[in-house]
């Protein structure tokens, strides 16, 4: 689990991880033949202990980036040593040769989700699932939240060092400073709101992406086809990673997260990008973010969670028949 918060304004992403591991999503995955090994929560709150000890202690020297935050982005300091500690649960999960199934919080995550991927496996398709191409930088971002940088900060040639950003100071490190995702090898499914310096991204860097009007114009069938075979075309033995952001799903069927826009994948839709892509036989990790049950009354965040624990469950293997 991966309970961030803080790359986005409201609370209870935190409790995401929980509330999916009580809607009994272990035995889902048991039920399909998973043997399940949960390593609990990464501990953030050691991190806004340490960050909090750091500035108000006058008996210690603080580090150099501990009294700063990167002015455009938002608490970049908790937010980037949860996701160094992210990125190193999956490195050791990936050594160990578990299947990285990580349960957020916010998007934030997804750059340590990305570097601990991309370092153990420089070859990985990313699939995108979301109604956001999270592609802002602190430069290009109009609010600062850090759930709308994670594919920005390890984008190839961003004209930006994401180790000069407060709390990402580990990116730089010899480790990680190579680890970067090459404008080719990220599909996205699903954008329906994307700010206009992303789209200029999008463009210039010839980024496959699927709107929803390539979904409602060709149907979901063929946009997977052909999402699929974008990655593979390069790569025909890759393995794949894929990040569900549960806003790619319209609000009625998951209104229970932050940034709903309407127009949204349908059940069924929702579903088939899973199911696809887990028939695909290449898929090595996945992550599920940005559920917030704060956001709406207990019947949708009820709601919200079972599809949730659903669409993970389709990813790992359930199929109709």
């Amino acid at each position: 689990g991966a309970p961030m918060t803080f790359g986005q304004p409201y609370v209870g992403t935190d409790h995401g991880p929980r509330l999916l591991r009580e809607a009994n999503l272990a035995d889902h995955l048991t039920s399909i033949g998973w043997r399940v090994d949960d390593i609990g929560d990464l501990d953030f709150k050691s991190i806004e202990t340490e960050i909090n000890h750091e500035n108000n202690n006058p008996n210690t020297i603080p580090s150099p980036s501990s009294f700063r935050e990167s002015p455009d982005a938002k608490n970049s300091l908790i937010v980037g040593r949860g996701c160094e500690m992210v990125a190193h649960a999956v490195l050791e999960a990936i050594h160990e040769q578990r299947f990285p199934l990580i349960l957020g919080g916010d998007h934030s995550i997804g750059v340590g989700s990305l570097a601990g991927l991309l370092k153990a496996r420089p070859n990985t398709g990313i699939i995108w699932v979301d109604a956001h191409a999270d592609l802002n930088t602190p430069k290009l971002s109009e609010s600062g939240n850090m759930h709308g940088m994670p594919v920005g900060l390890l984008m190839k040639d961003m004209d930006l060092d994401p180790s000069k950003i407060a709390g990402f100071e580990w990116l730089g490190s010899p480790e990680m400073k190579n680890v970067r995702l090459d404008p080719d090898s990220i599909v996205y499914i699903g954008l329906r709101d994307v700010d206009m310096k992303e789209r200029k991204i999008i463009r210039d860097k010839g980024i496959k992406a699927f709107t929803m009007y390539d979904i409602d114009k060709h149907g979901i069938g063929h946009v997977m086809d052909l999402a699929l075979g974008h990655l593979f075309d390069k790569d025909p033995k890759r393995p794949l990673h894929l990040s569900y952001d549960i806003d790619a799903v319209d609000p009625i069927l998951a209104p229970a997260t932050g940034t709903a826009v309407r127009g949204g994948l349908t059940y069924r839709e929702a579903h088939f990008v899973a199911e696809a892509t887990a028939k695909s036989g290449a898929l090595a990790s996945v992550e599920m973010v940005e559920l917030n049950p704060t956001l709406s009354d207990e019947s949708g965040s009820t709601d919200t969670v079972e599809l949730g624990v659903g669409l993970l469950t389709s990813l790992m293997g359930k199929s109709i028949i």
